[in-house]
């Protein structure tokens, strides 16, 4: 990033993928934020559990469980829409060190294992989801400069005071020309961390008592603002997953807005609740 102060524009200019190589060793960009994301995420939501008085270790299980089950399921999702693509190069569907994962495949797929794992354990799937909303916001945030570094999720041609300068090779067919585009990449990682900010002041003024929040309602949140986000960023990118001429993204992110308004709804609208917990630092029991 160069901050060009006779201009008082910030240009963001990518360094290349790779962090560190040494022989068959390389290290990216890509795969260190996915790390980094996954401990923090991981740390966030085991502090938050002890906060709640429930046992951390649960949430160390479901951990593991989130990180098999999103990391594949968001290569697959991105690879099916992309199936033209890879279908003449099948041996790049693994290369995912390469970019190329969609988070609503993360997050579909980290529902269904967070179902599966609630099932077995006998615990509120929301009471989990709840604790795992703001370390998966936070992730996203994160995660979203990898797109940075591989050069890609990049919006349209602008002439902002901040832009992205994108390399040649990877500038959209008809416009080789032109160096600098919108930084989506940016805005929708300043959006996620605002989103961080807005569920954890819930959760601990919750906390303090000064309101009540009811179970599910920091994940019912957490879906209908970041895919409020999603929607106006998604438009102004140029490499878009699509179904015929809809953008995915979009269509996800108001399929999602539409069932956490009515989750909300359903919550406080009709003055219903969802399993609740007793606190019991020593349990892993969050049923109610």
């Amino acid at each position: 990033m160069v901050f060009d102060s006779s201009l008082v524009a910030f240009k963001f200019t990518s360094p290349g993928p790779i962090l560190f190589e040494w022989g068959a060793i390389v290290i990216r960009w890509y795969g260190l934020l996915i790390a980094s994301a996954v401990l923090i995420g991981a740390t966030l939501s085991q502090n938050l559990a002890t906060r709640r008085q429930v046992n951390p270790e649960l949430l160390s299980d479901l951990a593991v469980w989130l990180v098999v089950a999103a990391i594949p399921s968001a290569r697959l999702y991105y690879v099916l829409f992309e199936w033209t693509q890879y279908a003449q190069n099948p041996q790049k569907i693994v290369a995912i060190w390469e970019g190329g994962i969609a988070i609503h495949g993360a997050i579909l797929g980290g529902v269904i294992a967070a179902l599966i794992f609630s099932k077995i354990k006998q615990v509120s799937f929301w009471q989990l989801a709840d604790l795992v909303a703001p370390s998966l916001i936070l992730g996203q945030a994160i995660g979203r400069w990898g797109n940075f570094f591989n050069s890609e999720a990049f919006g349209g041609p602008t002439d902002l005071p901040w832009k992205l300068s994108i390399p040649f090779d990877r500038r959209p067919i008809g416009f080789e020309a032109i160096e600098y585009y919108h930084p989506t990449f940016l805005y929708e990682s300043l959006w996620n961390l605002a989103v961080f900010g807005l569920l954890m002041t819930l959760f601990i003024q919750d906390l303090r008592g000064k309101i009540r929040l009811k179970v599910g309602t920091i994940f019912l949140i957490y879906l209908v603002a970041y895919s409020a986000g999603r929607v106006w960023i998604e438009g102004l990118r140029t490499d878009s997953l699509m179904v015929g001429g809809l953008r995915t993204a979009q269509i996800v992110s108001l399929v999602g807005i539409g069932l956490g308004t009515i989750g909300l709804f359903w919550l406080y609208g009709q003055r219903r609740s969802l399993p609740d917990v007793v606190p019991d630092p020593n349990s892993h029991d969050l049923s109610s």
